[in-house]
């Protein structure tokens, strides 16, 4: 029996690669790494570019001093001008939309582009990754995303600082939870390091935050091989320096800076781990009921969320599908929900586990003033073949009324001992991804792969007609053991005759390994996005100097085997060696049941080529320089003060902070003039005797008035005082 388990667990492996690996090319058709071969932090980035900036990536004046988040005037409005400069790279812009996008769906912060506002955020090509802190009233304020800085994390990271925040380890209370080990940093390097009190940068009552993308990695601005930041909680080692997405606390803090109530696009999500199952109610007129369960007959056997790890937990909408009559129906239908936008994205785990042709119809009821009681219409029908698995399922919508979301399971007339079941549901005002690419087991798949080894996924087709495909080296490439490396292909399908445009112009392809976390607001996918150059060759050399990157790949590329036989072009590949590393991808929920999930969509964003209009009633932005960093105009540089006086910016206007000292001060708008201890006491003296004049003249005067009134009045006593009767009305 022990061979013939080991025989099978062996055959199983070999299926599993078999089904994930879909081809192998030989030869191995050419990738071009984005990112140089590198995997480069933000800092790193920065110094290589020889910048010497704040904590390695703040802009900042310091005539106008720290100034972080306290204080309500360094706050944008919560819809912020931004400006697309022409020098800013066309990758760079699509990977900023998409972040712009997780500003609304997780927070209350919105971005449009530029109309007149008197202040907005100008994003160019700088030689780095930078940004001020907050809202400095200059007008047009710069924001960097130079080269190898358009990843969507560092664009959130530099739009938080732009947005009021200060780097996480520079909190007051930073010593508490890390050791900076100051002897492994670089010369000069030190004042990366330094903190600021509680009057210049605010905690906002959020603890400490080891897995902040504002934070530090272990060996930012080290000096040699040893860390400079040593958490004193060692588990937290590895997960300082995250750039995948906002955590938890970075978003708890930037709803409480900007007092959210409410994300701008996200509508629901539903894990069914409370009674009430979220508000969800069953729909009038059908003829079964979605329940709540832990487990099902036929499977599954544990729920999506939590995959049977906690006790107590675990539940998910169950259809009984084993008995009944044939197109029988139950209705499951979302709480109220009331739409800003045109168009939703919803995303839920199917399994089914009944009959063969059992169904689940997404509906949506929409109310209006003509249908109080609303109307149903027909959104899709999802297939779902039988299979012992969780299928992940995206339906776009398309509504602009208030609806209700109606999850629709009928049965079918083949055998069921089981029935449909749904778990972890979302519903954001966001696009869905164009394909999903399920690797099973990939744990195993990562620890036994061999480096420098791909697999690929399956073609997929974008909405205009191009096919493309993600390459993965579950070991990463060759000299990059630990990491995953990820690029995207174009494809062409043996005797394909669609007709498309060669080279491909301006398609971006995104590839997000999805965290399976079940809150859509929790998660912190990993995503890396590159786009199709036209103009881009393929090589310099004489041989190829003809040929562009981007071109049909029956011209530029290699023909490949699917493991169904199936024959097709895979053009070169554009990506990253450095796409996560294991440690990383092994944390949250990369990786659940043993399976990974990958996001993959192709889009145009040709219109990003164009350049950004110019509001009419403002003058063009200023042209950028990009080989240098030149400070926002400065009120100061044409103001002296005297005497040690410093000048500051308030409200846009110069002023002279002026020195004082135990004994002595200067004042006058320029500190021209200095006044001392000597000085306020001959000011008190002075100031005392007056007052005592003045108090002896109003007495002199007062007694001689008595006098003359007591004189002409012709009596003594109290015969000539009378009280006069007041009138009050309105009693």
């Amino acid at each position: 029996m022990g061979r013939r388990t080991t025989y099978l667990v062996i055959l199983h492996i070999s299926l599993i690669l078999c089904e994930n690996v879909l081809s192998l090319p030989t030869p191995r058709v050419l990738e071009y790494d984005v990112d140089g071969g590198r995997d480069m932090d933000i800092f790193d980035i920065n110094e290589e570019a020889g910048l010497n900036l704040v904590e390695g990536d703040i802009e900042l004046d310091e005539k106008q001093g720290r100034n972080s988040i306290i204080g309500d005037q360094y706050r944008w409005p919560k819809t912020v001008p931004y400006y697309f400069e022409d020098d800013l790279e066309i990758n760079a812009k699509g990977v900023i939309l998409k972040a712009f996008e997780q500003y609304r769906l997780k927070t209350c912060i919105d971005f449009n582009p530029w109309e007149g506002e008197q202040n907005y955020i100008s994003i160019f090509k700088g030689s780095g990754c930078f940004s001020s802190v907050g809202n400095q009233h200059v007008g047009k304020q710069r924001l960097s995303i130079g080269t190898n800085c358009d990843r969507i994390a560092t664009i959130e990271h530099e739009f938080l600082h732009a947005l009021g925040f200060w780097h996480e380890q520079s909190r007051s209370d930073r010593d508490d939870y890390v050791t900076i080990l100051w002897d492994h940093i670089s010369e000069g390097k030190e004042h990366n390091f330094n903190t600021y009190n509680d009057t210049m940068s605010s905690s906002l009552g959020v603890p400490y935050d080891y897995g902040s993308m504002m934070h530090y990695s272990k060996t930012a601005f080290r000096n040699g091989t040893e860390p400079t930041i040593v958490t004193k909680i060692p588990a937290f080692a590895d997960v300082i320096g995250q750039r995948m997405e906002f955590s938890d606390n970075d978003l708890l803090k930037l709803r409480r800076l900007y007092n959210c109530t409410r994300s701008s696009t996200f509508l629901d999500t539903c894990d069914f781990e409370r009674e009430n199952i979220c508000g969800m109610i069953q729909g009038p007129g059908d003829q079964a009921e979605w329940t709540r369960v832990t487990q099902a007959p036929g499977g599954p056997n544990t729920d999506y969320s939590n995959m049977g790890k906690c006790t107590g937990s675990g539940y998910f909408m169950h259809l009984s599908t084993a008995t009944g009559k044939p197109a029988d129906t139950a209705r499951l239908e979302s709480r109220l929900l009331y739409p800003k936008r045109s168009y939703q994205c919803l995303q839920f785990f199917l399994y089914n586990g009944g009959g063969a042709n059992d169904q689940l119809v997404i509906l949506v009821r929409e109310y209006d003033e003509a249908h109080p009681n609303g109307t149903l219409r027909v959104i899709q029908p999802i297939v779902a073949p039988p299979q012992d698995l969780w299928q992940l399922h995206h339906v776009s919508l398309n509504v602009v009324k208030k609806f209700r979301v109606v999850f629709e399971g009928i049965k079918g007339d083949a055998p069921s001992t089981g029935g449909l079941s749904l778990d972890d549901i979302n519903l954001s005002e966001t696009t869905c991804p164009d394909h999903v690419w399920r690797v099973k087991n990939f744990s195993y798949i990562m620890e036994t792969t061999p480096n420098d080894k791909p697999i690929y996924s399956p073609p997929f087709k974008s909405r205009e007609g191009y096919t493309f495909q993600m390459g993965l080296y579950p070991s990463g490439k060759e000299g990059y053991a630990g990491e995953l490396s990820a690029y995207a292909h174009l494809v062409t399908m043996t005797g394909d005759t669609e007709v498309r445009k060669w080279p491909c112009p301006w398609k971006q392809m995104t590839m997000m390994l999805f965290d399976q976390n079940p809150d859509i607001m929790r998660r912190m996918n990993n995503q890396r996005s590159v786009t199709t150059d036209p103009t881009k060759k393929l090589s310099e050399t004489s041989e190829t100097s003809e040929l562009f990157f981007w071109d049909d790949p029956r011209k530029v590329g290699v023909e490949v085997s699917a493991a169904d036989g199936t024959k097709y072009f895979r053009g070169p590949g554009a990506g990253t060696t450095a796409y996560l590393t294991h440690g990383r991808a092994k944390s949250r929920d990369f990786i659940k049941g043993g399976d990974a999930i990958f996001l993959l969509t192709m889009e145009d964003v040709s219109h990003l080529t164009v350049t950004q209009p110019v509001p009419s009633s403002t003058l063009p932005p200023v042209t950028t320089v990009t080989t240098a960093i030149l400070p926002p105009t400065d009120p100061c540089t044409k103001v002296t003060c005297g005497n040690e006086g410093v000048c500051v910016v308030d409200a846009g206007n110069a002023l002279c902070r002026c020195a004082v000292g135990d004994d002595w001060w200067y004042y006058g708008e320029s500190c021209q003039y200095q006044g001392s201890t000597q000085d306020t006491m001959t000011t008190a003296l002075i100031a005392s005797f007056s007052v005592l004049g003045g108090m002896l003249v109003v007495t002199a005067v007062s007694v001689v008035c008595v006098k003359r009134k007591n004189k002409n009045s012709g009596g003594g006593g109290d015969r000539g005082i009378t009280m006069s009767n007041v009138t009050v009305t309105g009693m």
